[in-house]
Order: C-alpha cells, then structure tokens, then sequence
C-alpha cells in the first residue's frame, strides 16, 4: 500500500508565514480559537526554550473527492482568501493561530483574561529576566493592554511599552517586542535603538546574552509535522480527527460529521443551528444537543438498512445490526442524514406531547435525556397512530418501566436499539413485551433513598404526582406546561425541614421523595419553616382558598388533609407511601418488589388505634367535596334485602373521587355523621365478617372498572364505638375512568365525576370539557 503522508520538521517561521500568505488555511468545520492569555504565554515561553510544542498535522489539498471549504487562520489578512491553500491544517490549530498572532500578526492578540474577559494583549520579553539563568521563563514572557501601558489601581502607568524608546528603558534591562522577534529587519532596528540607550559596551553584552537566550531560540525553531498527501481519503481523514485532534478542544461526532458533509458541499453546522432554532422556545428540548440528534437519525438510517438487508438476504448472510453507537454515526451517509433529519425534527414536537401528557415539562425535569433518543426514534416511524388509545398505553408502559427500573442510567447504546425494535413490535404486531418492560423492577425501600434530581425515578414521581391529578396549589386547576412555568412549580417539601429536624423526624425521611409533592412558589412563601397546621391556614387567607377546596387539591397529591392538619407526620407518610407504590405500579404494570420489613418506616405506629382515630377525625369533619358517607355498601335498610342500587352509590361515589381529586369513603358511618358500622351491612352477606365484606368490595370494583383502576383503591377496617367501619381510600386516575355497567346493571359506559359535595353524570360535550380540562391541557 501507497504511504499517504510525510513527517519531518518545518521552521517555525515558514510555518506562520504559510499561514499569512493563505497557502496554509483551515477546513472550515474546525472549531474557532479559544486560547487565553496564560495559555499564549506559556506556549510562548517554550518555544523561547525550544522545548517541543507538539506537532502539527496538515492535508495537501486538490483532491476532487476530499473537498472542505478553507478558512483563513485568526487574524489572517482577508486579502489571503484570494489563495487557493496549498495546506489545510487538521491538527495543531490553537498552537499556530496563537504563535501567528503573537508574532506575525502586528496587531494585539485578542484573547481572554483569567476571568474569561474579553481583552487584546501585545507580548514583550523581559531581557533582564531572559538572561537570568535563575529566573522563571513564564515570569520573563510580559502580557500588555493593547496600549502597551500597565497601570495601577488609581490609573498611573507603572510600565510604558507603547514606543521604541519607552521599550529599550522600560524595566532593568527593557521590553523586547516578541511581535517583530520573526522579523530579522525590524529586529536590527530595534537593536539599534537599544544599544544607543546606554553604555554602548554593556548594552551589547546584554543583547549577545539575549539573543543566544531567546531570540536566536524563535529564529531557529521548528514544529514537527505530518503531512498527509492529496491521495488521503475522506474516511481516512475523519479517522485522523478521531485519533489526533486533542491537543485543543475534542471533537464530538458532530463536528466529525460536518468535516465529511463537507466535502460535498453540505453544511451541517448550519443546518442543525436551523432545526435547533425551531423548538428554541421549548424549555423541555433546552438540552438536546447536535450528538444526541444524530443518534436518533442514525438509529432510524441502521434499522431502515437492517429492513432492507433483511429483506434481500440469503440464507446465512449476515445483516447488519440497528445501532446508535459512535462507528455508526461517523458512517452515517449523507443522504440519509437527510432522509431522516426532517422527520426527526417534526417527531421531536411529538415527543413534546408525549411528555407534556406525562406532565414532564422541562428539561431539567427529564428523568433520563437519554431516554429521548428511542423515545423520538419510535414515534418518528409511528407517527400520529402513536397517539391513538393502546399505542399511548404501550408507549407509557414502556416509558415508565425505563424510568423506575432505572434502566438508562448506564450504557444505553444497545438498548437503543432494542427499544426500538422491541416496541415497534410491540405496538404494531402485538408482540412480546419489551426487554425493557420485562426487565424493569423497583424496590419499595427505594422510595426512602430518593431525595434529588440526581435520581430519575424522583423526577419520575415528581410527574407521575402531576399527571395523576395533582392541582396547583394557587388555582385549584390542572398542572399543565403553561401554569407549571407561569406560577414556578417545583418539587417541594410537604412538612418543613426546619419543623422535621425540631420535631425529631429523621433527615432521610424528611428529605425523601415522599415528604415532596409539587408546589407553586406562592404557596411555598406561604408554607416557609411553620407547622403544616398553622401554614395551611396562611394559605387559606392569604390565596384565599375555601378549606374544603384546598383539601380537595391535598387530596389530589395523595396528602391525607385530616392528618396534616393535625401534624401528623407518621400518618402523612405512611399512606403517601403506600401510594405512590400503587402510582408505579399503576405505570409500569409491574409490581413493586417487597422484602420483609420494606414497608413505610412509620407503618408500625399506624395499628388500629391510630386508623380508628382518623376515622374518628373524618367523621367530625364532616362530609366534604373529598369525604362521602355510606351506610351500608349492599343492604337496603328500608326492605333489609341486598339493593344494587346501594352498591351504585358505592361505585358513583368512588368513580367520582377518581375522575376528581380523589377522596375518601367511610361506609358503616350515616349522613349526620352517626356510626351504624358495617355490621348492618353484614347480615346479607354469606361471610359475614370484613375479610368477606373486602372480597365483595373487591370483585365489584374488578366487574365495573377493571383490575388496572382498581388497584387505585385501598381498603382498612377501624372500630369506632365497637363498631366496624370500613374506611375507602381512593386515588386521583391518571386518565378518564368509566363504568362497564350503568346503574341498572346493564352493559355500559358511565363517567361519573364529583363536583362539590356530590357526584354527577357527565356526558358528550360536557364530558369532554371536564377531561381536557382534567387530564389534557
């Protein structure tokens, strides 16, 4: 095989001189120039030593099939441009743009200060700290405003550099300009003028001293180069940037890619800038960067390549794999960049509404950025038949198995592509359940460790919280993008941590996911350090808000109202724990896994006293627009018999506390609040004890809204006044729930919703209002 290039050493000199006649250029998909100061002065002061700066790597062009667009060095006269480079330079960029402007230039260099402040600096050699032996070659290399003049604090120039004459004073033994230390004529010049600035005999003997110690060093410098010959490929040259293009900033896969577009002339760069400029107002894609966008357009090019091979192949050929891993993003071709690159863009709003529906409105929101890639991958080839019902569900199903199984927070090239071919197949075929779906479990314990954004099962709980029906605390309505920014919701704490710690509750516990809920920043001024008992009151004046309405929106984040009313951490915690358990298992159709003892820490304290006493507690507060009293759940008390209509009030008035806030049912207890208790109720019962009563409740709830939404529902039994009173706790749905049956008992659908006190049939037009306004906004 031919060698494709040369090494050997080119002066320093040439080098520069190369870049400003515009024989050397740059391709322009190589990043700007970005040294500051220090690093100028540091490369400056080795080349002085003539220690080695690195090589530099240039391409010889005239190669018709290896085209870049040139681009002149930093600095460069723009009359340079007229030139065909001979060169292009593929390494070494910021090292010879910073010698360039430093000493070929003749202007001052533009670069930044330690504080990455714009400035323009001109560079001197101190010749008195150049010929000490002793001295420190950095401290020797001087960085003067574009004046040439260093001040002090009250603006008196210290050090003069800005003419010859002032130079050859300045300092013990003056300022030499290193802008013209390249420059043999301009040097004499300036040595003329030095040694007619003092004793002519000592003068010279300092000036021999420092042209052997420094300026002789820059005349006679080279830089090592490997130069590639016109017959290097394309290929080949992306490789190089791969391998050696780490001496500056690294290159991404972006910038790989934009080197190989451009030799057929496509601008990649400006290209992404204007697909990027069409969701710059969504705060929820603030992140996606060019990378991440090309693996989704690659993933989509390898599975549409892995169709057509499959297609066509023989027996016992192999077909290439659907892949988004770094090798297959550099081979991405063009022409499939722009097969895919529209759809991408276009699936990306999709990918919006998905996580607008899951209530996930922010970037810094996203339980995992990476799950984006598959995410937007799948609905770009779905389409809008990704938002019809079962796709949806699917979707969902697998979105939040990924989350809470925690399954993206390693490498995630393979499952890429699995997730892609998995739910395709899923959706489309009614196949098996993904990898992703069938591997994902989480640990009820978890729930205790989860306290940051760090953890992406929080953040999924954080939106699992709003989507289920979580209100905002300031209107009452729906969290949805536009009221999530406006009114600055944001996880926070339920009980205070200050009022935690001096109440002896324990930082793991008060600073876990389940102490959060989502929190408008108004009613957090409200709530500040106080007592939940004195802070909701605050919030009742303050909004104002009805205390049966902001008990309704506690109810709707899974708080019990009555327990934090009262204080009551253990309580609070301990049913919102049970709860959020059943909002996992809800989203990713799996069981939460339980180990002896992974049950909420405070479940111990929660025994038949302390259920009886909130019992109690509902019961004094009286029925509200999230607590309803029953009777009995199965018996007429007029006729003594079994009524189905009893058992459609059970059913009107746990549907309605689903599509609403959620809510919670005492049955055994009568509208003036007296205690029947269930043993009434038992009478008509077979089993006539709570175990059988439950088994009732239970199978009803399956019959008339499936096992899915019964799982929403909670059943305790208390002993109030010796009397069993069964105590109903219902959770907001996550979507519109209905009943197979109507209150006859026929085949049907019913949605039933609670407005105030009561609870009502909704449908057509006014059914639809209430479930766009409820889960859809």
């Amino acid at each position: 095989m031919a060698k494709t290039f040369e090494s050997g050493d080119v002066p320093l000199a040439d080098l520069l001189n190369q870049a400003h006649q515009g024989a050397l250029q740059l391709p322009d998909f190589q990043r700007g120039w970005v040294w500051d100061d220090d690093h100028i002065v540091s490369l400056l002061a080795s080349v002085s030593r003539s220690f080695p700066i690195g090589a530099v790597m240039t391409l010889e062009t005239g190669n018709a099939d290896v085209r870049f667009q040139p681009r002149l060095l930093e600095g460069v006269p723009s009359s340079a441009a007229t030139n065909n480079p001979k060169y292009l330079l593929l390494d070494g960029q910021q090292r010879t743009t910073s010698l360039y402007l430093a000493l070929r230039s003749g202007a001052p260099v533009p670069t930044r200060d330690t504080r990455k402040n714009d400035t323009e600096r001109w560079y001197f050699a101190d010749i008195d700290a150049c010929i000490d032996p002793n001295a420190d070659r950095n401290d020797a290399i001087l960085s003067l405003p574009a004046d040439k003049r260093r001040v002090n604090a009250r603006g008196d120039v210290v050090l003069d550099a800005s003419t010859t004459e002032a130079q050859v004073q300045a300092g013990k033994a003056g300022l030499f300009p290193l802008s013209i230390v390249l420059d043999p004529a301009a040097t004499s010049d300036w040595q003329l003028a030095y040694l007619e600035a003092g004793p002519p005999r000592e003068q010279m003997r300092i000036w021999k001293r420092f042209q052997e110690t420094l300026t002789l060093p820059f005349l006679q410098y080279s830089v090592p180069r490997i130069a590639l010959n016109r017959e290097t490929t394309k290929e080949a040259v992306c490789q190089v940037f791969e391998k050696v293009n780490t001496g500056g900033v690294e290159l991404t896969v972006f910038e790989l890619l934009t080197a190989t577009y451009a030799a057929e002339n496509f601008r990649l760069r400006d290209d992404w800038e204007n697909r990027q400029a069409t969701w710059a107002d969504e705060p929820l894609l603030a992140d996606l960067d060019a990378t991440t966008f090309l693996q989704i357009v690659t993933l989509l090019w390898t599975r549409s390549r892995w169709e057509e091979r499959t297609r066509e192949r023989a027996r016992g050929d192999r077909v290439p794999a659907v892949s988004a891993k770094r090798r297959d993003m550099l081979a991405l071709p063009l022409n499939e960049y722009r097969r895919w690159a529209g759809a991408v863009t276009e699936a990306l709003q999709g990918a919006v509404r998905f996580l607008h529906g899951e209530r996930i409105f922010h970037a810094r929101d996203l339980p995992y950025s990476t799950q984006l890639v598959p995410l937007t991958a799948i609905l770009t080839l779905l389409g809008e038949a990704a938002f019809t019902p079962k796709p949806t569900a699917k979707l969902r199903q697998w979105y939040w198995c990924g989350v809470f199984g925690e399954l993206y927070g390693g490498t995630t090239d393979t499952r890429f592509a699995n997730d892609l071919q998995d739910v395709l197949a899923w959706v489309r075929e009614d196949g098996e359940e993904p990898r992703t779906v069938r591997e994902s479990q989480f640990q009820a314990e978890r729930l205790l460790r989860l306290r940051t954004r760090n953890s992406a099962a929080y953040k999924g709980l954080y939106a699992l919280v709003m989507k289920r029906g979580g209100r905002d605390f300031r209107t009452g309505e729906t969290i949805d993008a536009k009221a999530y920014a406006a009114d600055s919701i944001d996880i926070r704490h339920i009980f205070p941590q200050k009022w935690c710690a001096a109440n002896g509750i324990e930082s793991a516990y008060a600073n876990c996911v389940v102490n959060k809920t989502a929190i408008d920043g108004k009613t957090w001024g409200y709530m500040g350090v106080s007592a939940p008992s004195k802070y909701l009151t605050a919030i009742e004046t303050g909004v104002p808000v009805d205390p049966q309405d902001l008990d309704a929106i506690l109810t709707s984040h899974d708080i019990d109202p009555l327990a934090l009313r009262q204080d009551d951490f253990g309580a609070v915690f301990d049913a919102r724990y049970e709860r959020l358990i059943r909002q996992i298992e809800d989203a990713t159709g799996r069981p939460v896994n339980r180990s002896d003892g992974q049950g909420s820490p405070f479940a111990g304290q929660r025994g038949g006293d302390a259920l009886a006493h909130g019992i109690q507690s509902l019961i004094k507060a009286g029925e509200s627009k999230v607590v309803e009293f029953k009777s009995t759940g199965r018996k007429n008390l007029e006729t003594g018999q079994k009524d189905r209509a009893m058992e459609w009030a059970v059913i009107k008035t746990i549907a309605g506390f689903m599509n609403g806030h959620g809510g919670t049912l005492l049955v055994g207890v009568q509208d003036d609040g007296s205690v029947l208790g269930l043993e009434e109720d038992l009478t008509v019962f077979s089993k006539k004890n709570t175990d059988g009563w439950e088994q009732w409740l239970t199978e009803l709830l399956i019959q008339t809204f499936g096992k899915a939404v019964t799982a929403n529902v909670t059943v305790a039994f208390g002993t109030v006044d010796e009397r069993a009173v069964a105590r109903i706790d219902v959770a907001p749905a996550s979507g519109p729930v209905y009943t197979t049956r109507t209150k006859t008992g026929a085949k049907g659908a019913v949605f039933l919703v609670r407005l105030n006190n009561t609870t009502h049939e909704l449908d057509g037009p006014e059914a639809s209002k209430y479930q766009h306004d409820r889960w859809f906004k």
